[in-house]
């Protein structure tokens, strides 16, 4: 395998759970919600994935049982900020430990185990490509599915009448009642949504990207989420580039091992946070843009009818 060949492979297999995750966040801000607490989610979809597959063998079910057991806890994120008028901030962040909490206790006995990786989808011909081929055509099915959905979320936030009801919510949520939408109830759906891939994501990184439970093996991933969708300006476009970039970004310290370059192994692993600090640090020098493009509601407790 040439190094382009592996930049290229690990780079797909390294956004697809940003990717995923993300497109969720962007569905959630969009409707006015912050949601800190990808992390515990993620964790909460990665064990219960790993569970699954490792007692049936089924990959597909245990996507799904990630995804769904993240939007048990998207729930409970979305009632304490929706009915019990919670800050964002420090509900997400709460909701999140309680997610790591609860994954950590659930694979304790599961620790260091692995399973059989999800089968590889080789498109004829093309997977037989020089260089590209093996790189670009040679992965399980879900790190096609990501941009296809990315594609299908780009439409529907923006030419649909669901987007439209979603962004209305997220901009003025006191006039999208007046016009007699539910507020709390899009909100509610649109969290329990940007869960339920939160959790596919990281049931992705235990089933079809490192195959193994360990505690804490989302390592960041969500706070790369969060900071990846304020990058792409709530921009879905964007999101799919700055998905790939920061996925580039993390498999820097392999590349640099396999060239036998000597780099300590901590400053490789803290590449992909560096890269994150610096894009939203330079982002941010443009507050005013920021702030143009952000939902206005984004983050505002909404008191209107319960």
């Amino acid at each position: 395998m040439t190094w382009l060949t592996f930049l290229i492979s690990g780079t797909l297999l390294a956004a697809t759970p940003l990717l995923i995750a993300a497109l969720g966040e962007v569905v959630v801000e969009k409707s006015g919600v912050l949601n800190l607490s990808i992390e515990g989610m993620m964790s909460v979809g990665a064990v219960t994935a790993f569970i699954v597959v490792f007692e049936t063998g089924n990959h597909w079910l245990a996507l799904a049982a990630g995804g769904v057991a993240a939007i048990v806890l998207s729930v409970v994120f979305a009632c304490v900020v929706l009915f019990a008028l919670g800050n964002q901030v420090v509900s997400g962040l709460a909701v999140g430990l309680l997610g790591i909490g609860i994954a950590g206790l659930a694979g304790g006995s599961y620790e260091n185990m692995t399973v059989a990786p999800m089968a590889r989808l080789q498109i004829p011909f093309l997977s037989e490509l020089p260089v590209i081929g093996p790189g670009l055509f040679n992965h399980p099915l879900p790190v096609y599915l990501a941009p296809l959905l990315a594609v299908v979320l780009w439409w529907a936030l923006k030419y649909s009448k669901v987007g439209l009801v979603v962004r209305a919510v997220g901009e003025s949520p006191e006039s999208a009642n007046a016009v007699g939408y539910n507020v709390v109830g899009i909100r509610f759906l649109a969290i329990m949504f940007g869960g339920f891939l939160a959790g596919v994501s990281g049931a992705f990184l235990c089933v079809a990207s490192s195959t193994l439970w360990a505690d804490g093996m989302v390592a960041g991933r969500g706070w790369i989420v969060i900071a990846l969708v304020v990058f792409a300006m709530w921009r879905v476009e964007r999101v799919v580039i700055g998905a790939y970039l920061f996925g580039a970004a993390s498999i820097a310290e392999l590349l640099v091992q396999s060239a036998g370059i000597s780099v300590p192994s901590q400053l490789m692993t803290s590449i992909p946070y560096i890269v994150t600090i610096v894009a939203v640090s330079i982002l941010s020098m443009d507050g005013k843009r920021v702030r143009l493009n952000a939902p206005v509601s984004l983050g505002r407790v909404y008191l209107g009818t319960h």
